[in-house]
């Protein structure tokens, strides 16, 4: 029960992070700018994987050429490649956002949650330790939804549990991407980030599952991004790493 209680308090961390943007609509729109920069890469090269999926469907089977059906195989494989670019796509997408948008993100994480004791860096400064950690936490992504790809393809599990699994690691590593700004701000490494959601993982499945969902649905991605960033320091700040209050300076003891 505890667990389920987590993870339905997980996704409420993305609906408190819509109203927050909903509330302050100027860095909806502060928000959005990244997100449509992302959005215009990953349509040219969907558009260009689309157009070519056929000859790269026949490039990738030359064994098939003396079968008899092999248009048909080489149609399977096309539609595969196509769904399988789309699913890089959506897992992708937050990463490559968070990379273009890094300047702006971290002034819309701060404005979600100040800290006291912030101490801000310059963002080309934390650019290339972004961008290093968004490629580990790809790496790790591709370790799991290369076997899921190609279990997609065995009769019933590939249409019942593989897309479950894929949800729930997409949305795990999607959470990872988008509390790395919080986190970071409190000082945290990747290795303690990650440690720290295990620890709180039915919350963390919660968040990103429902993000996840969501970046699905055409172009809600582009308009859900700000919210979701917003909800991600929500979480980090409610939830994962509390602010400690601070601390209250002893009174001075009563003259003798």
């Amino acid at each position: 029960m505890r667990a389920l209680r987590d993870f339905t308090g997980g996704v409420g961390f993305f609906f408190q992070g819509l109203g927050w943007v909903a509330r302050n609509g100027r860095w909806w729109l502060f928000g959005l700018i990244p997100a449509l920069i992302a959005f215009a890469v990953y349509v040219v090269a969907l558009i260009f994987l689309g157009t070519n999926a056929s000859d790269l469907a026949a490039f990738l089977t030359p064994f098939a050429d003396m079968w008899s059906w092999r248009e048909a195989f080489r149609t399977v494989v096309a539609v595969a490649l196509v769904l399988g670019g789309l699913a890089v796509a959506v897992i992708t997408f937050t990463a490559l956002t968070l990379a273009i948008g890094d300047p702006f993100y971290e002034r819309l994480s701060g404005e979600v949650d100040p800290l006291e004791t912030d101490d801000d860096q310059p963002w080309w400064r934390t650019l290339p330790r972004s961008i290093r950690d968004s490629l580990v936490t790809l790496l790790y992504v591709l370790l799991f939804t290369i076997p899921l790809f190609f279990l997609g393809f065995v009769p019933v599990i590939g249409q019942t549990v593989v897309p479950v699994v894929g949800a729930l690691v997409s949305g795990f590593f999607l959470t990872v991407e988008l509390t790395t700004l919080a986190m970071e701000r409190r000082g945290m490494v990747r290795k303690d980030r990650f440690a720290l959601l295990r620890a709180n993982k039915s919350s963390a499945l919660g968040f990103g599952v429902a993000v996840f969902l969501l970046f699905l649905v055409p172009f809600v991605a582009i308009v859900a991004m700000p919210a979701a960033v917003a909800g991600a320091a929500l979480l980090v700040r409610t939830r994962l790493a509390p602010t400690p209050p601070t601390p209250t300076p002893n009174p001075p003891s009563p003259a003798p």
